[in-house]
């Protein structure tokens, strides 16, 4: 028989991955999503509605979405259809869709499950529309991804949107368990492995249960792993973590809050995360920057200095040595004085010259290059501040119509305190001379 023979049938077929076994057979089997399911829960109240609308889940893999919309498909009595929006196109939905009109017109209802409904382009998710509108089918789309960003608004408005939750470890080591006695044997692994075993698992319960497959696989008669063992047996599992999506914004969001909330520790621990998981380090490095700005402005001017060598010694050095002046810059603006008065000066700025259009400046710091420009007064009794007393001559320079007005407020903290005793002593000048 060559390799490319067709092998002879096998008076068994192969068990069934480990996670499917285990895919619970009611609600009350699912774990981690008690605030859904549970006595209580807002999909159980739901259910025991009449009718059912259309729903988004919303969570990370592994948190139970397609379990649960295929009991719910079990439990109704419309026909349940499931469809994938990686292998569906157009000519696909518009089959389902005809279909689901004649179920209608027949007296029957169609409950459409879409997994990785973000994945359809806009006007694919506009197809629904019509159906969801005339109730021909009720939709139940899932998604990984934030539904405020990867879905049409007019899609939202017409589903209610359930959060599904990551595991925790409580939930994990519960299906764990339950993987052990349907097996009928423990883990081979010491207490250390199999705590590391759940937090590779990352809030992913098929993940954890495949982990749990192959330690099973890889362990030999009368071996118990430690967690350096396991790590090598598994080759731990990547981080949970989309560069280009929401693990991507949640962390950065998470870093800057920390650096935000002076809290060095913490904003360590959310760059590590980000670096272990492949993050642009030069990414994070503008993102430093535009804290050191928005978040410090002049309580440390250094903070911004400091930012700028950050990135450009990883400029310089690469990763991994760079990461740590990455790191050092983190540590800084955390440490730093808060003062976001710069920010908001700027943001009121903008405003002021947007809602007031063209004013003319004060003629008064208007250069006359010529002499029709002279005769109108431009630049006449203009007061050079190095020659006035204190180098400060006290004269006003916004537009008449608009009158003087104040955007930048420094703070008492840091070197903006300082700013704050000039800013105060020139406008007692400025009363003194005349300026407003």
């Amino acid at each position: 028989m060559s390799l490319f023979d067709e092998a002879p049938p096998s008076a068994t077929p192969p068990p069934s991955p480990l996670a499917e076994r285990l895919r619970p057979k009611s609600l009350d089997e699912v774990s981690g999503q008690e605030h859904l399911t549970g006595p209580d829960g807002a999909l159980t109240r739901l259910l025991q509605a009449p009718t059912l609308g259309s729903m988004i889940f919303w969570g990370p893999p592994g948190s139970g979405k397609t379990t649960v919309a295929r009991l719910i498909g079990a439990l109704r009595p419309d026909t349940f259809v499931q469809v994938s929006a990686i292998h569906s196109g157009v000519a696909e939905l518009k089959k389902i869709f005809d279909a689901a009109r004649a179920r209608r017109g027949q007296g029957r209802g169609t409950l459409l499950f879409v997994d990785e409904i973000h994945r359809f382009n806009r006007a694919q998710q506009d197809s629904f529309l019509p159906v969801m509108e005339d109730g021909a089918v009720t939709l139940i789309g899932a998604t990984t991804e934030n539904p405020s960003f990867e879905l049409n608004a007019a899609l939202l408005s017409r589903a209610r949107v359930l959060v599904f939750k990551a595991l925790d470890a409580e939930a994990l080591e519960a299906l764990v368990g339950r993987a052990e006695r349907l097996v009928g044997k423990p883990l081979p692994l010491e207490g250390d492995a199999r705590a590391a075993l759940i937090g590779m698992a990352d809030g992913d319960g098929r993940a954890a249960l495949t982990l749990a497959e192959e330690v099973w696989r890889a362990a030999r008669p009368g071996e118990t792993l430690d967690a350096r063992r396991l790590a090598d047996v598994v080759q731990r599992r990547a981080p949970l973590y989309d560069k280009g999506q929401d693990g991507h914004y949640n962390l950065i969001s998470a870093l800057h809050k920390c650096v935000r909330g002076s809290d060095p520790d913490a904003a360590l621990y959310y760059l590590a995360r980000m670096f272990d998981a492949g993050e642009n380090p030069l990414f994070i490095a503008r993102r430093v920057v535009r804290m050191a700005s928005e978040d410090i402005g002049l309580a440390d001017p250094q903070a911004l200095v400091v930012a700028n060598a950050a990135k450009d010694a990883y400029d310089f050095l690469g990763s991994p040595e760079g990461e740590l002046a990455i790191a050092e810059a983190v540590v800084y603006v955390a440490t730093a004085p808060k003062s976001n008065a710069v920010y908001k000066a700027w943001a009121a700025a903008q405003a002021l010259a947007r809602s007031h259009g063209s004013l003319t400046p004060p003629k008064t710091i208007l250069n006359a290059p010529t002499k029709l420009m002279k005769r109108e007064g431009y630049g006449a009794d203009y007061h050079y501040d190095h020659d006035a007393p204190d180098a400060f001559s006290g004269q006003n320079y916004w537009p008449e119509a608009l009158g003087r007005r104040t955007v930048y407020q420094p703070v008492e903290r840091g070197f903006e305190r300082e700013i704050r005793k000039r800013l105060d002593w020139w406008a007692k000048l400025r009363g003194e001379r005349g300026g407003g």
